[in-house]
């Protein structure tokens, strides 16, 4: 069991870890912290560069503390919470991702959810360091921080669209 546990970590974290890198910088595909920052413009949200950096770095973190297994519930809080934030932007295409839709963010929050009830696995920094078993309670608290903290960062950046008959 162990060993699917770390294969999940490592998956998970490091791909939303990558998405992070490629937010902020042109390494493993990415735009630079420009192409980040049009691309949260062209999805509605206020905040430019600042905005880029904020999610780019938050994905960044959760994403290696999760691959680590350290600190879970906060990675897991973290990958959850910029999941979120996704999932809202890619919510009115549907489920589907080949329709742009939020299959993926919605795969990402779940499998960040069931690493925090499993716990990271015996070949995790949590366990090394001697931080676990953390209590159930802790999975559906950081569920909760985690959706909470997404759709919160949605309510307060994202802009509402002009009206249709708004003079330019």
């Amino acid at each position: 069991m162990d060993t699917g546990i770390l294969i999940l970590r490592l998956l998970v974290g490091l791909l939303v870890a990558g998405h992070g890198v490629q937010k902020v910088s042109s390494h493993l595909g990415g735009r630079g912290l420009e192409g980040g920052t049009e691309e949260f413009r062209a999805d509605g949200f206020r905040g430019g560069a600042l905005t880029a950096l904020a999610a780019g770095g938050g994905q960044i973190g959760s994403g290696l503390l999760l691959a680590a297994g350290l600190l879970t519930p906060l990675a897991v809080t973290g990958t959850i919470g910029v999941m979120t934030v996704a999932l809202t932007v890619k919510w009115r295409h549907g489920l589907w991702v080949q329709n742009d839709g939020y299959e993926y963010p919605l795969v990402l929050i779940g499998t960040a959810a069931a690493l925090a009830a499993t716990g990271p696995g015996a070949w995790s920094l949590d366990a090394a360091l001697g931080l676990t078993p953390y209590p159930l309670w802790w999975a559906a608290l950081a569920l909760a921080a985690g959706l909470g903290s997404g759709l919160l960062t949605r309510l307060a950046l994202h802009r509402l669209p002009a009206p249709a008959n708004a003079e330019r």
